[in-house]
């Protein structure tokens, strides 16, 4: 079922309907909406409707990643709409979902070559002013705009200093919350929640910080996904150490009048303060964490790797701080939360249980859950995942998650590491087809959420901080090497993979350890400085933080660069790089294949015409993995 499953993304539920998006990797990629009817959750699941039938592909690429491609909400007579950016023009365009046989509208117009000058993606639909409010990015900037729901020109609300995106707006249409970040700082790394009031004509005014940080002011804060709760504003903020969730009380009402002070941190008042992750970094739009039905607040919450769903219970309406209660259900890997008039729903997985939309009924409890594809593996042939902690770089407590092989692991078996993209990122404990299929032909996998990683607070993620190329490949190999001294796993037969991120972590491993004997890049980084000198707006000034200010500290990455050590490298390479990558050129893995073909190093390159920044294709994937453990099994004659 590799390569064949579709991925489900941000579900909404809207006037008793539950949509989502579903991406097609047998279609090369292709995303369209889906819905069906919502009934008890103890009931038969309704059949699914396909609403973008065809040539429609919804996909954001506004800061390459993209997300938040589709919002719902109320059309100009209360029945339901879609607003969508199709991939094919860029353009933006509305489907009325309630109107049978509709066909989609074109809201926005494309420029001279066919497509709109400009990325639009991670809006919501204003229903008092009838309009779509998102994201624009042009000409080397992000701008919040508006599109008339009957079409038109994009028309500017409010020009950030730098990026900006996650707009909310308040139930009753006179707010919007938005959060900003700016250059050299992430989302996750330092970021501001803003507000301002919606005045008479469509504008906003007295927009300003009421939470956060910026760059070189004050102590490091991130935030992460507004929402209004009736009339108060909630968001995840993690200057506890921890993305905790906030409420400031009646925010609706305050918006419009304190136009131009800011809120004190006092006017924030911290509801769940614990040792848990109530958000993740902020890479794509459409990202939600939190939801609200009409009267409860609901979230999603990371207690050491592992996500949770429940209930922030308020003692009353005035209550500083809240109870979780968290709901008995099956799924420890959960997403994308959504919830109205008493039901919620999630993209959801476990250890054996496949990703699939999760739907509760709050009052009662009672859940069901409806995988993307049946599960083609029986309970016996899964190898679910222990968790491993070990000291890692520094001698500091490092956390990953092990899977034996089927029939367990023993001294002479092999053992493939994985390196999570990002690398602000985690290794997730959802039944995985990918990691199965490595277990069931023997091989143990550790996936490693090593220092940077994400779910295990801010003192966590900071580890990496100057230190990439050191810290997840220190915690890598001594993962690996706890692997081996618990006799589980061959010293001689350790291979390391990983895409993006996690592409550089293995080949910076084969680098500058002689812990692995194989590896396998999905287009990873193997040059820094030409990564810095010629990346996508969004991470240009991501390695300012994960390496070093650019170019002063060009001695620093030309010495953690895999391509300026290839000589180094004695083991074997698999590599797989999509030729229309922006985010890391083609020409970052052609150039270190020929680095070790130079060395005399057994190299294996695949390129992919019409992949970019991840595969989308199903057959891409499948071939990704049939290719590497073929490799890999030749080379440990195995």
């Amino acid at each position: 079922m590799v390569g064949r499953t579709p991925a489900l993304k941000e579900p909404q539920l809207l006037n008793g309907w539950l949509h989502w998006l579903e991406q097609r990797p047998q279609e090369q990629g292709r995303t369209t909406l889906m819905r069906r009817r919502l009934g008890r959750a103890d009931e038969a699941a309704a059949t699914a409707e396909e609403c973008t039938l065809g040539h429609w592909n919804l996909r954001c690429r506004v800061h390459e990643y993209g997300g938040g491609a589709c919002a719902l909400g109320p059309g100009a007579d209360g029945r339901a709409v879609a607003v969508f950016v199709h991939d094919g023009d860029r353009c933006l365009w509305r489907l009325d979902l309630e109107r049978n046989g509709a066909e989609p509208v074109r809201l926005t117009e494309p420029g001279p070559d066919g497509r709109f000058a400009g990325a639009l993606g991670g809006g919501v639909i204003d229903t008092a002013g009838q309009r779509w409010i998102g994201v624009l990015e042009a000409e080397g900037r992000d701008q919040l705009v508006a599109v008339p729901l009957a079409g038109g020109a994009p028309q500017p609300l409010h020009h950030p200093d730098d990026f900006c995106g996650y707009p909310a707006l308040s139930p009753c249409g006179r707010q919007l919350a938005w959060v900003e970040w700016r250059q050299p700082c992430m989302p996750w790394e330092r970021s501001q929640l803003w507000l301002a009031a919606i005045n008479r004509q469509g504008g906003l005014a007295g927009a300003r910080a009421v939470a956060g940080s910026i760059p070189d002011e004050g102590a490091a804060v991130s935030v992460f996904q507004p929402l209004w709760a009736g009339s108060d504003l909630v968001v995840a903020n993690d200057r506890s150490g921890f993305w905790n969730l906030e409420r400031w009380p009646n925010a609706a009402a305050t918006a419009g009048t304190a136009a131009t002070a800011p809120a004190a941190p006092a006017d924030w008042q911290p509801l769940l303060p614990q040792e848990a992750e109530f958000a993740m970094p902020q890479w794509v739009f459409g990202m939600a964490t939190t939801a609200w039905d009409g009267e409860r607040l609901l979230a999603l919450a990371c207690d050491h790797g592992r996500w949770q769903l429940g209930e922030v219970v308020l003692d009353n309406a005035e209550a500083a701080t809240a109870q979780w209660r968290p709901f008995e259900q099956p799924c420890d890997e959960l997403a994308a939360l959504t919830a109205d008039a008493g039901q919620l729903a999630c993209v959801a997985s476990g250890p054996r249980i496949p990703a699939g939309l999760l739907e509760l009924e709050i009052a009662s409890g009672t859940w069901r859950h409806t995988p993307a594809a049946p599960n083609p593996l029986p309970p016996e042939a899964i190898s679910v995942s222990e968790e491993l902690w070990f000291e890692g770089h520094g001698g500091l407590p490092t956390q990953a998650w092990y899977y034996p092989p089927i029939g367990g692991g023993h001294p002479q078996a092999p053992l493939l590491v994985k390196g999570h993209s990002g690398p602000t990122g985690m290794a997730r404990t959802g039944l995985s087809l990918g990691i199965q299929f490595w277990t069931s032909r023997g091989w143990g996998v550790l996936d490693v959420n090593y220092g940077g990683s994400t779910g295990f607070g801010r003192a966590y993620r900071q580890r990496l901080d100057g230190q990439w190329g050191v810290v997840d490949v220190a915690d890598c190999a001594a993962g690996a090497e706890a692997v081996v001294t618990r006799g589980l796993a061959s010293g001689e037969r350790l291979a390391i993979e990983g895409g993006s991120a996690g592409g550089f972590t293995t080949l910076a491993a084969l680098c500058f350890t002689t812990t692995f004997r194989a590896g396998a890049s999905r287009y990873g980084v193997a040059d820094l400085s030409a990564l810095a000198a010629d990346t996508h707006r969004f991470e240009a000034r991501y390695l300012d933080g994960l390496v070093g200010p650019w170019p002063m500290a060009k001695a620093t990455y030309d010495n953690r660069s895999p391509l300026q050590h290839a000589d180094s490298i004695r083991a074997p390479v698999i590599f797989f790089q999509g030729l229309d990558d922006v985010v890391v050129p083609p020409e970052q893995t052609e150039r270190m294949a020929a680095a070790l073909r130079a060395s005399g190093i057994a190299v294996e390159v695949h390129l992919f015409p019409e992949e970019g920044h991840g595969f989308r294709n199903g057959a891409t994937q499948i071939q990704v993995l049939e290719a590497t453990e073929a490799f890999f099994r030749r080379h440990f004659q195995l």
